[in-house]
């Protein structure tokens, strides 16, 4: 076993010394502190420049693991070829060039380059949404620089940086400790030791010690599990340990979801149906003596048309768009998979605190054993005043007992307040904060209090507990422990009162009259907390807190208030319209979760409230049957949301739970979406979620479920879309070679329709804006794929409505051409289909409304697109060389009013179709 070497800290030494390169290998663990500092060019107090952070972040490069050798771009192009579709096609030019037909090679060939563009250009455009998604969702850092606590991308950290770490962060870089407070870290996913390891700055050790024994250094990828410490970077990126290692790592797999499995298996279904009716096809038209190479032309050019292939692009850029949206509403998307998911939700548990409410915690109302009353004042200003119920300002005694607990408060804390520019900011937790705000108002400044009592050993905060203890050596060189907590677990450890500035035996009469006092506040919704101490505690050691936090003396208690999110009213009503389930989880106490539960409608006068106590004591069985009306759980610890998630799923429900702390990861992988605070939230919590509230907001998870359900209609409109007009071009082929009519279009015309219509107007229905009333639904079944026997009824249905337009226009100019001018005929059938798709376009908008009723300027990019594909398609039919190359000839006339009325005829079928289904649903209803 290597023991410690325990020495000074030098930090304070003056030295010349050159910046660490980021190549040249160190044995940190074997350095003091002060050495190490000195190495680094850093000043614990002010750490980096903002300048010189700059700088070395272009010498040493971002803080990222090697992602391995970027595929150049021409790889990339030439993988469009690797398709099986682009295959087919090219195998049919080689034919047709071998066989002589070079014009027609020329044209496929022509094809077959823009169609590759196209997928080229769509999957580059997902891939660029993705990254800008991952960079949105990429962890932060807690840093000093220039004097001041930052938060800055990981990615920008740099050696020489001074981390500011606590529990629940992960640590982004490997680094060197400067100062531990109750410091451990949990390091298994780099050393395998499943338990936390205890750090401390003051160690140093010998050259050869094992990595996992180094307690004086923290390495990136792990995370601290308990109390707090800063730390300066002595590796970033592939210098780290976890770097050295990341080339053992296999490369990171594209994530696909269900839906996109889904649509996969789809388009192979589809892939062998066509074939078959594409061999059909060809076999027919040879019995009927159609030359073989027009019959293959025809197969093969058919088999593209049938066959969506760019479906899987148009999928994952329209979840990357509608997942850019979320970032507007204050939500990033972690996995694609909860945007599917966000639609089927049917319950969201959320916590109160900073989700529910503002997280603005101010100080309102205090209790003591020598006097009570309330505090003035808004937000972190320290301005304010104490008043007594009286109305008189506290003096004597009671003033001596309300400096002894707001100097708890003050000094058992790690909150900030931070005054730029005329305004005071926090740093920390808020409700710590509103305590220091609390003792500022009353002539506290906590910097002040450290500098004469500073902080020896603490023992942090955890769930379990639900209390704070810090140690401070006193002027006269004495020690006390100051400890914070929730007023029923506070009260169990306390022995004495303090009254008047004396400490009195805590007699059952004081306890009643304690828990009364904490019972009212919290009927008003009055967040409390107890403060009480110590003196005399021994500071040898790591401190126990169990030893620690017994015999104490009660100080008084302080009740904050943390008003409702003035918008989560509203969220919750839509919630309720849209057949979710909103569910109030909390650690408060249930007076006070049930009053703001009133405030904001969730619940009713009378409702039952369920406690973290009650929880424990119920079987599985009686929870799944509670949980299905419960909407208040008080007092809960996080480990029972993990149970409450557990038996609503049990009863069938879609679960959105949100968390911020290390406890709360099980639950949120547990959940359908885990939801994480950004702004109050550890990594740990951030990593195991689905879904980042950057506001922590309720009302963001209610718009991330509107923009999900949007994104999954757009994903079916648009297939419908496609697979409607696919199966539209094989049913043309299809019934004109049964019926013995000559063919109605040439491959290459087959080719081009595919073109023009597929790639563009697809897109532009994947960004419709959202249907009105797209809230007033129930939540979609999870098993409810994109395609159901009804949608798959609609898809033929509208397909062969526009078969029969185009057939019905090949026909009409047959009669009047001829069979011996086919190209005329071959013209009306190749524009009535190219331009009934495009009006079919509006159709697909939305499955019931009328166009009309939506707006026909609402989607102006579809518009657009539909514009651009007609100028393509009348460029083939109007000018000399798109007569030459896609054997079409300009039509006119007479001819030009039959093709453009059966044109418009797939719409004006839609809007009958609509109503009629509009009305049987109201009858129904």
């Amino acid at each position: 076993m290597n023991t410690p070497v325990r020495t000074k800290s030098h930090a304070g030494r003056s030295r010349t010394s050159i910046p660490v390169r980021a190549s040249e290998p160190v044995a940190w663990h074997t350095l003091h502190v002060g050495d190490s500092l000195a190495r680094l060019e850093v000043r614990p107090e002010k750490g980096l420049t903002g300048a010189g952070a700059k700088e070395r972040l272009e010498r040493y490069g971002p803080n990222e693991l090697p992602s391995g050798v970027e595929t150049p771009l021409w790889k990339k192009v030439l993988a469009q070829f690797r398709d099986v579709v682009v295959l087919v096609l090219l195998g049919a030019t080689a034919v047709s060039a071998a066989l002589g037909e070079w014009t027609d090679a020329a044209v496929i060939l022509a094809i077959v380059l823009l169609n590759t563009i196209l997928s080229f250009f769509q999957e580059r455009r997902a891939e660029r949404a993705l990254d800008a998604l991952k960079k949105l969702a990429a962890p932060m850092a807690h840093v000093l620089r220039d004097g001041r606590p930052e938060e800055i991308p990981s990615r920008e950290i740099v050696p020489g940086d001074l981390l500011l770490l606590e529990a629940g962060q992960f640590v982004p870089a490997d680094a060197r400790i400067v100062e531990s407070m109750n410091f451990a870290v949990e390091e298994a996913a780099l050393t395998g030791e499943s338990v936390p390891v205890e750090k401390d700055a003051g160690a140093v050790f010998e050259a050869d010690v094992a990595m996992g024994e180094r307690a004086n250094l923290v390495y990136s990828g792990t995370v601290v599990s308990r109390g707090r410490g800063s730390a300066v970077v002595t590796a970033t990126g592939g210098g780290t340990e976890l770097g050295r290692i990341a080339n053992l790592l296999g490369g990171v797999e594209k994530e696909e979801t269900p839906l996109q499995k889904r649509l996969d298996q789809v388009g192979k279904i589809l892939a062998v149906l066509t074939l078959v009716i594409c061999g059909i096809v060809f076999a027919v038209g040879r019995l009927r003596g159609e030359p073989a190479l027009e019959m293959f032309l025809t197969a093969v050019s058919l088999a593209v048309a049938a066959i969506p292939e760019g479906l899987p692009a148009v999928v994952t850029i329209v979840l990357a768009l509608g997942m850019q949206n979320m970032v507007k509403r204050h939500v990033i998307i972690r996995r694609l998979r909860a945007v599917e998911t966000l639609g089927s939700t049917t319950v969201i548990c959320s916590d109160k605190t900073g989700t529910l409410t503002q997280n603005a915690m101010v100080v309102r109302c205090f209790w003591m054993a020598s006097g009570a009353g309330g505090v003035t004042g808004e937000g972190y200003e320290p301005r304010g005043e104490f008043r007594l119920d009286s109305g008189e300002a506290p003096s004597g005694e009671v003033r001596g007992d309300l400096l002894a607990m707001l100097r708890i408060a003050a000094l058992c804390n790690d909150a900030r307040l931070i005054s730029e520019e005329g305004r005071t900011r926090l740093s920390g937790d808020p409700t710590e904060g509103a305590l220091v705000a609390a003792a500022a108002k009353f002539g506290l400044e906590r910097a002040a209090l450290e500098r004469e009592t500073p902080r020896v050993q603490e023992a942090a905060f955890d769930s379990v507990r639900k209390r704070m203890s810090t140690i401070h050596r006193g002027p006269a060189g004495g020690t006390e422990a100051l400890v914070k907590g929730a007023p029923d677990l506070l009260l169990a450890r306390c022995a004495k009162i303090r009254i008047g500035g004396r400490e009195e035996p805590l007699t059952d009469e004081w306890r009643r009259r304690i828990l009364d006092a904490n019972r009212e506040f919290a009927r008003d919704a009055l967040r409390v907390l107890a403060m009480a101490y110590r003196p005399g505690v021994d500071a040898a050691g790591p401190p126990d807190a169990e030893t620690l936090e017994r015999d104490l003396v009660f100080a008084g208690l302080l009740a904050m208030s943390d008003p409702p999110r003035p918008e989560v009213a509203d969220s919750i009503r839509i919630c309720r319209r849209a057949g979710i389930r909103p569910v109030m989880i909390t650690g408060d106490y249930a007076d006070t979760a049930l009053a703001v539960g009133r405030d904001l409608g969730l619940v009713e006068e009378d409702t039952e409230v369920v406690t973290g106590r009650e929880l424990v004591a119920m079987s599985d069985e009686t929870l799944r049957e509670r949980v299905q009306s419960v909407a208040i759980y008080a007092r809960v610890a996080p480990e029972d949301k993990l149970r409450i998630v557990e038996a609503l799923q049990e009863g069938g429900q879609i679960v959105a739970m949100t968390g911020d702390g290390v406890n709360d990861a099980p639950a949120l992988k547990r959940a359908a979406i885990g939801v994480a605070m950004g702004r109050s939230g550890t990594d740990v919590a951030r990593e195991a979620s689905d879904m980042i509230l950057t506001d922590d907001n309720f009302s963001s998870i209610v718009a991330a479920v509107e923009e999900g359900r949007g994104i999954f209609d757009n994903i079916r409109k648009f297939v419908f879309y496609l697979l409607s007009c696919n199966i539209s071009e094989v049913l043309t082929l299809f019934v004109s070679i049964l019926v013995g009519l000559p063919r109605p279009l040439v491959p290459v015309q087959i080719l081009w329709i595919n073109l023009v219509t597929d790639g563009a107007p697809a897109l532009a229905l994947g960004v419709e804006p959202k249907e009105r009333g797209i809230m007033h639904r129930p939540p979609r079944p999870p098993s409810e794929g994109v395609l159901n026997r009804a949608t798959l009824a609609e898809i033929a249905l509208y397909g062969a409505f526009i078969t029969a337009a185009a057939l019905a226009a090949f026909i009409i100019a047959l009669r009047i051409y001829g069979s011996e001018d086919l190209a005329h005929a071959r013209t009306a059938a190749f524009g009535t289909m190219a331009f009934s798709q495009l009006v079919h376009s509006l159709n697909c908008r939305s499955p019931r409304e009328s166009v009309f009723r939506l707006g026909v300027l609402k989607n102006l990019y579809l518009l657009a697109a539909i514009a651009v594909s007609a100028g393509m398609t009348f460029f083939a039919i109007y000018t000399p060389f798109g007569n030459s190359v896609f054997q079409t000839a300009p039509i006119a006339g007479a001819d030009l009013v039959v093709c453009g009325a059966l044109s418009i005829s797939p719409l004006l079928f839609g809007e009958i179709y609509k109503a009629i289904r509009r009305g049987m649903e109201r009858r129904r209803r």
